[in-house]
């Protein structure tokens, strides 16, 4: 596991294959981390499955009203929701959509990202100043590359859980 240096802006998200470390950007997307944290502290994105994975691009996860696996969960609708929150302003930065990096999901409106997000498979450079990158693994992106592909994988995997490192 990678060195923490900033726990409380850091993810441990636990996969089946093992922990997946991410450093949050909060100077960079300070709302999206905040989100992402409030999110973990509740509890909410535990048991939610990576409903979309293509393979070269990206794993999408966090509809925490559609996704969580344990909890009136519906594979056909997961990826259509998100929080109760308000959804969240764009904060696009110069930041490239690098492997490892995590951006926010959205419709085509830029202020609608809320809850889910996605981890880069590869760099993905047209992504670049249209999603809002808030987050970059530090370690555990072997276990990502694992993740089962589908949209939706008939049999998805999903995030055991996720924690906020200064909690655990």
């Amino acid at each position: 596991m990678a060195e923490i240096t900033d726990p409380e802006n850091t993810i441990i998200m636990t996969l089946k294959d093992g922990e997946v470390v991410i450093q949050l950007l909060p100077d960079v997307a300070p709302k999206h981390s905040e989100r992402m944290k409030a999110l973990a502290r509740a509890g909410a994105y535990d048991n939610v499955v990576f409903h979309r994975v293509i393979d070269g691009f990206m794993a999408q996860t966090g509809d925490v009203a559609n996704g969580n696996a344990e909890k009136d969960f519906n594979l056909r609708r997961a990826g259509t929701g998100g929080s109760d929150m308000p959804d969240l302003p764009a904060e696009f930065s110069k930041l490239p959509h690098a492997r490892g990096t995590l951006g926010a999901a959205r419709s085509q409106n830029p202020n609608s990202a809320n809850s889910q997000f996605f981890i880069n498979f590869k760099d993905n450079d047209f992504l670049n100043g249209q999603y809002t990158v808030y987050g970059r693994v530090i370690s555990g992106m072997e276990f990502v590359d694992k993740i089962t592909r589908g949209e939706p994988a008939p049999n998805p995997d999903r995030m055991i859980s996720v924690k906020v490192a200064a909690d655990v």
